[in-house]
């Protein structure tokens, strides 16, 4: 018994020298994490610098933190996989790089994650609890992104510019009606010239950019619509969203001014399952000039959707009774 005993404790303290042996080799795989210098920071007010370093900074820039709990492998090996895909996503120490506008969008979207309740993710605040965003601090962001106080008061907007907000929607019908001529986005997605026939969902504005939008759905949407069968919604939707610039009139009431951009999602749960299932597509201007560097530009749209599981990535609820 005693021998059995001595052969047991034996193998014990064999397995756990094993294991002490491969965990410190382990220790010698560490991929590099490199804070390279802040070259273009964001720009911002310090209530919106300190929330954002505090919850975002240590994942989204070049001033990442590492903690004592963060050095050992593997939680080094999954802290430095974060970091690195979180800089490739947004890296806020070369945001300013970005023109003015895409650095609203790169942030409406990360306020669209944190809304959502994607970002911090719950892992990461479960160990750093300051970086919890609470509604007060995302009220805040929000309202940094609103530019109201850019646009002209109603008591500055004259019939001029309404006329030409007028005449700039005339030469976008006429561009949309020559749109067998438009070249096909970035992806390779061509640009649908019968949607300005579909029927509209619903309406929506950007808080960021001081967009009105219109939703399309085409046929296939419209019959998913009507008997509900929005959860997912079938292959062969398509929506478009076509979005002008606000403008105030006299009385500030808000209409459709300069034509901003026509945006496309079409349903196909294999053609497009690496982009949620959904193609994207955005022409700008009434020239509608295809958007994007290449296909990679379709990860904006992802970024936003993404959080939307619930609705099928689908953000803008259909308005019922109306189709």
């Amino acid at each position: 018994m005693n021998s059995q005993i001595t052969l047991w404790r034996s193998w014990r303290v064999r397995a756990a020298a094993i294991v002490l042996f491969v965990f410190a080799a382990l220790q010698l795989v560490r991929p590099s994490l490199t804070n390279l210098p802040v070259t273009a920071d964001l720009q911002a007010p310090p209530a919106v610098k300190e929330i954002l370093k505090t919850a975002c900074y240590n994942c989204h820039s070049n001033e990442t933190h590492l903690w004592w709990y963060d050095q050992p492998v593997p939680a080094y090996w999954l802290v430095v996989d974060d970091v690195r895909s979180g800089r490739k996503r947004l890296n806020f120490s070369e945001i300013a790089k970005l023109s003015p506008g895409e650095q609203r969008a790169a942030l409406y979207e990360s306020i669209n994650q944190v809304q959502f309740g994607e970002m911090p993710p719950s892992q990461y605040t479960m160990v750093h609890r300051d970086a919890t965003i609470t509604p007060a601090q995302l009220a805040v962001l929000k309202e940094y992104l609103h530019p109201t106080a850019a646009g002209p008061s109603p008591a500055t907007i004259n019939s001029e510019a309404i006329a030409a907000a007028d005449a700039e929607y005339e030469k976008w019908i006429a561009s949309a009606n020559a749109a067998k001529e438009v070249p096909p986005a970035p992806n390779g997605i061509a640009f649908f010239p019968d949607y300005k026939n579909w029927k509209a969902i619903s309406s929506t504005d950007r808080f960021d950019n001081n967009t009105i939008r219109q939703i399309l759905g085409n046929d296939i949407a419209i019959e998913a619509i009507r008997k509900n069968q929005i959860s997912p919604w079938p292959d062969g939707t398509a929506f478009a969203k076509v979005a002008w610039m606000q403008q105030p009139d006299e009385k500030g009431v808000v209409r459709a001014g300069k034509f901003f951009q026509t945006e496309f999602m079409i349903r196909d749960s294999k053609k497009y399952a690496k982009t949620l299932g959904w193609g994207f597509a955005r022409w700008r201007g009434v020239e509608l000039k295809p958007y994007g560097k290449d296909a990679n530009f379709a990860r904006e749209c992802v970024g936003c959707h993404a959080p939307l599981r619930g609705t099928n990535y689908v953000f803008t609820a259909p308005i019922r009774g109306q189709q």
